[in-house]
């Protein structure tokens, strides 16, 4: 899976959360000042050639929609990260973010048990 550019990225969290819509109400869904209408529509060509949205015409306009799961990138980016950063070790990933976060005991001890519940609910689907 390719990797995102940010403007790119900033266009796919507002499709994930939309789940469709027309490039105006993606244009609608950013902070000012909002991109042009024309740059989104741009960015979501390229999305849909790297297969990250798909769409569909309906009269004179295009509805568009999330190919790749917001979960699914981020269990790439996610890796790749791991992988690139801290030689695979998720130990070392989770130091190096407690420590430049300040993480208290109690904080880890929360991380925990959120992770346990998480592999518990995914071992049990």
């Amino acid at each position: 899976m390719k990797t995102l550019t940010k403007a790119e990225e900033q266009i796919m969290q507002i499709m994930w959360d939309l789940k469709e819509g027309v490039i105006k109400q993606v244009v609608d869904n950013f902070n000012e000042p909002k991109p042009a209408y024309t740059t989104v529509a741009t960015v979501l060509k390229v999305l849909g050639k790297k297969g990250f949205v798909s769409f569909r015409k309906i009269g004179n306009t295009y509805l568009f929609s999330p190919a790749v799961s917001k979960k699914e990138y981020t269990k790439v980016q996610f890796s790749t990260l791991l992988k690139n950063y801290f030689n695979g070790s998720f130990p070392k990933m989770a130091t190096f973010f407690a420590n430049e976060n300040n993480i208290s005991i109690k904080e880890l001890e929360e991380m925990l048990k959120i992770t346990e519940n998480e592999i518990n609910n995914e071992n049990k689907n």
